[in-house]
């Protein structure tokens, strides 16, 4: 069994960690509402995708 000679600096493993990073959601402007949502999905303020409704969505 294969074991490490000696232990990996903090420098090593903190380099290695430098692109664990969340990124913000891509979002796109829905052509009925204009609001944003994420692609390829329903808008959830309007209920259409591709151009037609796919849920009724009740007006507040």
């Amino acid at each position: 069994m294969a074991n490490p000679k000696r232990r990996f600096s903090k420098a090593r493993t903190a380099k290695r960690r430098a692109n664990w990073k969340l990124t913000a959601p891509n979002l796109v402007e829905c052509p009925q509402c204009h609001e944003k949502k994420m692609p390829h999905r329903i808008c959830p303020n309007c209920g259409y995708y591709n151009h037609r409704q796919v849920l009724k969505v009740e007006a507040e």
